[in-house]
């Protein structure tokens, strides 16, 4: 693609939007007042706020290879203290999604250079689901079942935060694990007991009253 393209893409949603809100700019730069954080994979096929149906303004969002929320990534954590603390988020979605190239990644032996910190956090979930992961015969649904345990264990890792432990305490703050199936355009709900989340992990690691 032309790069120019980009620029008269600009230009025509430009005048797109001021043709069906005139407003619609001053409104965005009053500031934003996001519900959600969603946390995502970088993959450019997945846009947040396209498969939640959402308007700039409505989603906060982080997204890093295979959504993971590994307690040393400062990027991670930093998102997540902001969208809590200072844009009073109420609900946190991690969000994975079918042919993720970092999980499939991870599920290979083999050096990836660079890639191996972060493809370690995925292979620790693995390890964690072991015994259920290699009963999984059919490479492609092990591969599916792995892309669902990660979000879980993301899920997980959001909660270990004291900022999402206090805010669930003092505003009932809810975490949600979904998965995207990007053959289909389908969200699917995990449906994950984050609440008996919530009181397993805060009886080993409550860091916030």
């Amino acid at each position: 693609m032309d790069i120019k393209q980009i620029f008269e893409n600009n230009r025509n949603w430009i005048a797109k939007k001021l043709q069906s809100d005139e407003k619609y700019f001053d409104k965005l730069g009053d500031g934003q007042t996001p519900e959600f954080l969603y946390i995502g994979c970088s993959d450019s096929r997945v846009s947040a706020e396209d498969l939640m149906g959402l308007e700039p303004g409505q989603v906060f969002v982080h997204r890093n290879i295979a959504n993971m929320v590994p307690n040393t990534d400062l990027n991670s954590m930093s998102v997540i203290n902001y969208a809590v603390t200072s844009l009073k988020v109420n609900h946190i979605v991690v969000c994975g999604h079918y042919g993720c190239g970092g999980v499939l990644a991870a599920m290979q032996q083999a050096d990836l250079g660079i890639l191996n910190p972060w493809l370690r956090n995925i292979r620790d979930v693995y390890r964690l689901h072991r015994q259920e992961l290699d009963a999984i015969e059919e490479e492609g649904q092990k591969y599916k079942r792995l892309v669902e345990l990660n979000v879980q264990e993301q899920c997980i890792n959001v909660i270990k935060t004291a900022e999402v432990q206090r805010a669930n305490r003092q505003r009932n703050l809810k975490v949600y694990g979904w998965v995207f199936d990007i053959h289909n355009g389908e969200l699917i709900d995990l449906n994950i007991d984050v609440d008996a989340i919530f009181k397993e992990i805060t009886s080993i690691y409550k860091i916030a009253d």
